[in-house]
């Protein structure tokens, strides 16, 4: 694998089946994918905190919040979300009939779900479904940044 960042829909969808292909050639655990935070998502609650010492606290949380995560390993994707992005989820996977969530863990000192989804498929549709969750589900932009982290 020689590049672990996209930034079109379609070379997101390159680099996830490029990066599903490392992880079985080299029979890693999982692969990881990271979609960057949205540009416009930070700018709002930045410009809000200007003079503001209440709302700064919350910028501070704005800008340690873990961006949106995929994992794929042993034909199963792994993702967490809060309980409206798994809505979201959720009517995604009834869009793609080789793809069935398997496990929901939601912990009780965490704020969300942990999801195990089976993906029955090949690279390219699970590359599909994956540029679809962090569009849909995660409400990433078109030209959102996303890095293949571990392979």
């Amino acid at each position: 694998m020689t590049r672990f960042s996209a930034s079109t829909p379609t070379e997101r969808r390159k680099l996830v089946v490029d990066a599903i292909t490392a992880h079985r050639e080299r029979g890693s655990a999982f692969c990881t994918l990271v979609a960057e935070p949205d540009i416009d998502s930070e700018a709002e609650p930045m410009a809000a905190a200007e003079g503001d010492e209440t709302e700064e606290t919350d910028e501070t949380e704005v800008e340690t919040e873990l961006p949106p995560w995929i994992q794929f390993g042993d034909r199963t994707l792994n993702v967490d979300c809060t309980d409206e992005e798994l809505a979201a989820l959720k009517e995604l996977v009834r869009e793609f009939p080789a793809f069935k969530i398997e496990r929901l863990e939601s912990p009780d000192d965490a704020e969300g779900t942990n999801v195990h989804i089976s993906a029955k498929a090949d690279a390219n549709r699970i590359a599909q479904f994956v540029e679809r969750a962090f569009r849909d589900v995660y409400g990433r932009s078109e030209s959102v940044t996303v890095w293949a982290v571990e392979v």
